[in-house]
């Protein structure tokens, strides 16, 4: 009781605090403008935008705050800007350049709302005249955002703006109205599960680590992200990175974990920056580290970096690498709830999956059951990328198909086009035909479909594209990834890869489909790791759903989609690739 008490008294003083300092900006400004300046806002430019507002406002000494945001998910639209005077719904611009910003700025000095070509539309309470509500666009009305509730709305680098929206009330119900095995118990009732690729049942899993005793546990954050076409975990932790930690804090007091680390890919910028401000605002708030609000509970967390290395997303490769060690997978058993980091009981989730935790602590595990389909709960996390004319990370429940995600959500392809095909789940997962439209977005019937939806990556290709140069290009990648630890996969890449070459280079012969066909069973059955076990899923998957290309390739010695001749005409390589071609290979697959 006394515990209770004092974690209430803590937590209301942070979120009064957090609440006058948000109710401050809602009012004592002459109005608010938040610029994307998420990875995909600053390579459109974002930054210079950023700079231009700053100056003009300097020059003009207006009371305007200015937050320097994530990305919101229409990544379309970056360079991306909303402004918002008080008591009135955002307006957002697309595409600015700086030499829009005076413009933009003189309006703000008016009465009427901005007038131009740039506004996309309006979110929030009320209607402005001549401005589209987000609520009457597909590409918003179609999405259910839980964790990407504050993306593009906060300043992920203020910890009293997550506060302000609801932040932490899930860690203080937590301690205050939980004991860890009816945490435990709330999470399985959600039936939320892993949204890394595997799809397994989060409470379960967290299940294995509360109930393997020992004084130290570790809970690592999975955010190596090497897809292709995926960028979900970047962009949770550089627009939102509190909800993660909150959720990772959760997790720790629902198995007894110590110690927590998230695990970026080296080069992440922006991820990595606000990852770490967030641990440090956190710890000093007392939310994060030794007695967490007045409490007996302790737990710490860091941010720990990958190399280049795409392997380094399987769990125990994980392990190895925070260790100091090569990215190299592990034999299991042991397991890494029984013998993981250092030697001690671990558990290794997605940023997705622990982002969610907040949300259902907060609204409960039946609200989060309440929305998907089947088995599939809660919302997917969707990068539409390649021949769609609204690139974006849009945040939808389960039960659309992808049909509707592509069109109603994503606008269709480009200039009007049709589908030829999707590539889904990263570089493992499967090439889908337009008859794929139909599939129900959900684990299992996508599994059955022969593609898996993964980290959450769907690149939808155009009717110009080739399949077998998709492919070739897919296990490129693939087998410079390999580890090289174990040879069904470091073997078996390379020979799909020469076959493919072959393929697409005018060399094919009629035994490469068979040919391939027993080196992906080899690879499948043989493999240690997800990396060659799956290794097979883009050709397997591109031979079911086009046949047809692969033969015209092979006997007729064409490439109906005109790319094949125009890119390879060397004949096929007989001989091992020596380190000169592993680089080519390299820049290629990465190209």
């Amino acid at each position: 009781r006394v515990w209770k008490v004092i974690v209430t008294e803590k937590f209301f003083e942070l979120k009064k605090l957090a609440s006058e300092q948000w109710e401050n900006l809602e009012t004592s400004y002459l109005a608010r403008i938040r610029i994307g300046n998420g990875i995909c806002g600053h390579a459109a430019g974002s930054q210079r935008v950023l700079d231009s507002v700053k100056d003009e406002l300097a020059k003009r000494n207006l009371n305007i705050a200015v937050h320097e945001v994530g990305c919101i998910g229409l990544c379309f639209a970056e360079p991306l800007l909303d402004i918002q005077k008080p008591g009135q719904p955002r307006i957002f611009l697309k595409n600015v350049t700086p030499e829009l910003i005076p413009g933009i700025v003189d309006s703000l000095e008016k009465e009427n709302p901005v007038n131009s070509d740039q506004v996309l539309g309006s979110l929030g309470d009320g209607k402005i005249s001549g401005v589209t509500n987000f609520d009457d666009l597909p590409s918003w009305s179609h999405q259910v955002r839980i964790a990407t509730r504050n993306c593009g709305t906060i300043d992920p680098g203020n910890l009293n703006h997550y506060i302000s929206q609801g932040g932490y009330e899930a860690l203080d119900k937590a301690l205050t109205g939980f004991e860890p095995q009816e945490l435990l118990d709330e999470i399985s009732k959600s039936g939320l599960r892993g949204r890394g690729g595997a799809a397994f049942p989060t409470g379960t899993k967290l299940g294995f680590l509360a109930r393997t005793p020992g004084d130290v546990k570790y809970i690592l954050v999975n955010c190596e992200e090497g897809d292709p076409g995926a960028y979900n975990d970047k962009g949770l932790l550089e627009s939102d990175p509190h909800t993660l930690i909150e959720g990772l804090i959760i997790a720790a007091y629902a198995t007894g974990a110590t110690y927590g680390y998230v695990f970026i890919r080296h080069g992440h910028d922006g991820p990595i920056d606000r990852t770490r401000k967030a641990i440090e605002d956190a710890r000093e708030a007392g939310l994060l580290g030794e007695k967490i609000l007045g409490t007996e509970f302790s737990f710490d967390a860091e941010v720990a970096l990958t190399g280049e290395s795409y392997v380094a997303g399987e769990e125990t490769a994980l392990m190895e690498a925070i260790e100091g060690k090569r990215s190299m997978p592990r034999f299991r058993p042991p397991f890494p709830a029984q013998v993981g980091l250092w030697g001690k009981p671990s558990n290794i989730n997605n940023v997705k999956t622990l982002s969610y935790i907040p949300e259902i602590i907060r609204k409960g595990g039946e609200w989060f059951s309440s929305i998907g389909y089947g088995r599939s709960k809660g919302t997917a996390i969707i990068c539409m990328t390649g021949d769609v004319t609204l690139p974006g990370m849009y945040e939808v429940p389960f039960g659309l198909t992808l049909g509707q995600v592509i069109e109603e959500v994503a606008g269709g392809v480009k200039n009007g086009g049709t589908v030829k095909l999707l590539q889904t789940g990263g570089p493992l997962g499967g090439v889908l035909g337009p008859q794929s439209l139909s599939i129900t977005l959900d684990f299992e019937e996508m599994a059955q479909a022969g593609a898996i939806l993964g980290s959450g990556g769907i690149i939808v290709g155009g009717q110009d594209v080739c399949p077998v140069d998709l492919v070739r290009n897919l296990v490129a990648f693939c087998q410079f990834e390999s580890c090289g630890k174990c040879f069904p996969c470091r073997l078996g890449m390379t020979n799909l890869l020469e076959i493919l070459d072959r393929i697409a280079g005018a060399g094919g012969n009629s035994v490469d489909q068979q040919l391939m066909e027993s080196i992906g069973r080899s690879m499948t059955l043989g493999s240690l790791c997800g990396h060659g076990q799956l290794g097979f899923n883009p050709v397997s998957s591109a031979l079911r759903y086009f046949p047809e290309e692969f033969r015209t390739h092979i006997f007729d010695r064409r490439c109906p989609g005109g790319q094949c001749e125009n890119l390879f005409h060397k004949p096929a390589r007989t001989r091992p690739m020596t380190s000169e071609g592993w680089y080519a290979r390299r820049d290629y697959a990465h190209n």
